[in-house]
């Protein structure tokens, strides 16, 4: 018996490449923005949009800052990116 795949976010690749074209910028200067250049190839930015892959949690969080919004906008599949970005985030207390 095998174990389970993991459940992933649906919409996690579009809302990653629209923050992306929100800022009308590249892949690498994604990268160039998340501040991960030397963590990451520009390859990867590709493979997270197209849900190749999923993005480390370090990747997420800096998405989440650099569009300003929650990380959980970003992972719930429920939940929609706001229509201006960057925004500014809207914590739960």
């Amino acid at each position: 018996m095998g174990a389970k795949p993991r459940l992933r976010q649906k919409r996690l690749p579009a809302k990653l490449r629209a923050i992306r074209e929100a800022f009308g910028v590249s892949q690498s200067e994604m990268l160039r923005r998340l501040g991960v250049e030397k963590l990451i190839d520009y390859t990867r930015i590709s493979e997270f949009e197209r849900g190749k892959r999923e993005p480390p949690l370090l990747i997420l969080l800096r998405y989440a800052e650099v569009a300003g919004v929650c990380t959980d906008t970003l992972i719930n599949d429920e939940a929609d990116l706001p229509a201006k970005l960057p925004s500014k985030p809207k914590h739960k207390s």
